[in-house]
């Protein structure tokens, strides 16, 4: 089962966290993998080695043609995971025009503009799967980060309206919310007893997940075993959505 043997896959900002755990879990089950970063090559470079056989794609998605950009470096593949995301805290009233331009171009926009470039690929060959990582903040919208909760609930709306689009060419598209994830970006905030202790008090499971836990989600997605799967949010947060 879960045999990903001949299928390519991006997996956007995936030098750490979910991203990587998702790149390494696809590798490992046969998929040819390329590791994509925006904060330096050297890191790209360096989680790519931690990954046998996958190829290491240095590129921001805040950059007006970034798809294209990551286009030239990988060709078509099978299986699009679009991962990378930038959170920016701030009171809703604080928040900037390039606080929300920055969220919706890295967050929501380039996701759309990935799946136009590498979509047409999957519908000639008849087989893809397209998978986004929203967030449980769909559901439950942090105080502080309201633009950023928006790009995942309009991400999840893209979902729904391509999932159906898409379905007769062989392509399934789907989304992957997260909840609190033991990840370097709540690396911080997870330290803080009192924070952690409130945080956690609102998971029912009453800890954090790990970013395995939302790799496996993610396989299952991308397999053929998932083949009847599209257009759903898998929701691997413990239950705080609830």
């Amino acid at each position: 089962m879960f045999d990903l043997s001949g299928k390519t896959a991006l997996v956007t900002g995936s030098t750490q966290g979910i991203g990587f755990a998702a790149a390494k879990c696809l590798s490992e089950h046969g998929a040819k993998v390329y590791v994509n970063g925006a904060s330096s090559e050297e890191k790209c470079r360096l989680a790519a080695e931690r990954i046998p056989g996958s190829v290491p794609v240095h590129q921001s998605l805040a950059e007006p043609d970034c798809a294209e950009k990551i286009f030239e470096k990988t060709g078509p593949v099978d299986i699009l995971i679009l991962n990378a995301s930038v959170q920016i805290r701030k009171e809703w009233e604080k928040v900037t025009s390039e606080d929300f331009d920055t969220q919706v171009r890295i967050n929501f926009k380039s996701s759309y503009e990935l799946m136009q470039v590498y979509a047409p690929y999957m519908k000639e060959k008849g087989w893809g799967r397209i998978i986004t990582v929203g967030s449980v903040q769909q559901y439950k919208p942090h105080v502080h980060m309201p633009i950023y909760a928006a790009t995942k609930c309009a991400q999840m709306s893209l979902v729904q309206n391509l999932a159906s689009q898409l379905a007769p060419y062989g392509i399934t598209v789907n989304n992957m919310s997260p909840g609190v994830i033991a990840t370097p970006r709540n690396s911080d905030a997870l330290s803080d007893p009192e924070y952690s202790k409130a945080v956690y008090g609102k998971i029912p499971a009453g800890y954090a997940g790990q970013a395995e836990d939302c790799a496996g989600g993610i396989l299952l997605l991308c397999s053929n075993e998932g083949r009847y799967i599209t257009g759903i949010d898998l929701m691997i947060d413990g239950g705080m959505h609830l």
